[in-house]
């Protein structure tokens, strides 16, 4: 049961006539998200060219299919899932999870128990994929998905030289633009508000926040740089207070997330500095926030959409394909200028 019958069409001469994958067909006939309109009027075209009829119960036979993905958050400190980032992503995620058969289901690991109970249920069959999300540095949890043949999606990466596919964006391009606006603004005596230094999105803002100080000829001062303990409003607070005690002439912020920025707004507010008029303030990531900054927030935008769409393909793509390498995709940001600087 379920071997097609002698001469009848097979998916692998699908996708020669159509000029593709195996796996792009497979992604057309379940609808998946992510695929051409041109791919697919090309697939369709050659299945009904070539007469080829899905086999359904083949196919959940032998895949034993549970036609459900997990997005797992490990950000050990559960309140930093009210974030808007968090948020805009699960929306991205399950935007483009919409026209297919794929149930998304969250999950929180946090611990070295979660983790091992997660990756038993997820090799129970119960999943047939797993997008990571907020994994910081030493985070075993990607290593032991993929010893458990697990397909995996990161969105960011644990360093340098990550042996996961993931999606990023270019958190180092994008930090360097900021700072450069902010230079060619006459502004030099610049702080920096940084994420955890045990997240590598952190450490790439930074960078980017050096070089462009470093390409400016413009001395990097470590008393500068406040790395907080996360991304939230709180974190941005405390650290403007704490660079405006070090520099009274503080004439500049470049905060490593939205949030960051919006207590850094409210740090400032309280100093009595106005702003951009004394001190300029850009952000990072550009989500809707629950309640509008005063004044508007020049930022660097993050295409949050487009990243939850290509981690979504990436991972249908693995589910089907099995690649052999793992691919690593960094998308553009762009600046974003507002009344903040």
């Amino acid at each position: 049961m379920g071997r097609q019958r002698p001469g009848t069409p097979t998916l692998e001469e699908v996708a020669a006539l159509a000029g593709v994958g195996r796996g792009t067909v497979s992604r057309v006939i379940n609808k998946a998200a992510g695929v051409r309109d041109s791919t697919r009027r090309a697939v369709q075209q050659a299945i009904d060219e070539l007469g080829y009829v899905p086999n359904l119960a083949a196919r959940s036979l032998a895949g034993h299919r549970a036609d459900a993905v997990a997005l797992v958050m490990t950000e050990p400190d559960w309140r930093q899932f009210g974030e808007p980032f968090f948020t805009e992503i699960v929306r991205a995620v399950g935007d483009a999870l919409t026209d297919t058969p794929v149930q998304l289901l969250l999950t929180l690991v946090r611990s070295d128990t979660e983790r091992q109970r997660f990756v038993e249920y997820a090799r129970g069959g119960r999943v047939d994929g797993v997008l990571l999300m907020s994994v910081h540095a030493q985070d075993p949890l990607p290593d032991m998905l993929a010893k458990a043949g697990l397909p995996t999606v990161m969105l960011g990466r644990r360093s340098g030289d990550e042996s996961v596919t993931y999606v990023d964006a270019d958190n180092t391009g994008g930090a360097r633009d900021a700072v450069t606006h902010l230079l060619d603004g006459g502004r030099r005596t610049i702080g920096a508000l940084g994420g955890p230094l045990d997240m590598y999105v952190a450490q790439c803002r930074l960078r980017g926040y050096r070089e462009a100080l470093e390409r400016a000829d413009v001395e990097v001062r470590d008393s500068l740089i406040v790395a907080g303990e996360d991304f939230t409003e709180e974190s941005g607070r405390r650290a403007t207070a704490e660079l405006l005690a070090r520099h009274p002439g503080l004439d500049a912020v470049f905060a490593a997330s939205d949030t960051l920025a919006a207590g850094a707004l409210g740090a400032l507010r309280e100093a009595g500095r106005r702003v951009p008029e004394d001190v300029a303030v850009i952000g990072f990531d550009d989500f809707h926030p629950a309640r509008p900054m005063e004044p508007p927030l020049t930022t660097v935008r993050q295409p949050l959409e487009e990243i939850g769409r290509t981690m979504v393909r990436l991972l249908l793509e693995e589910m089907e394909d099995s690649p052999v390498a793992w691919r690593h995709v960094i998308l553009r940001t762009e600046l974003v200028l507002r009344d903040s600087a």
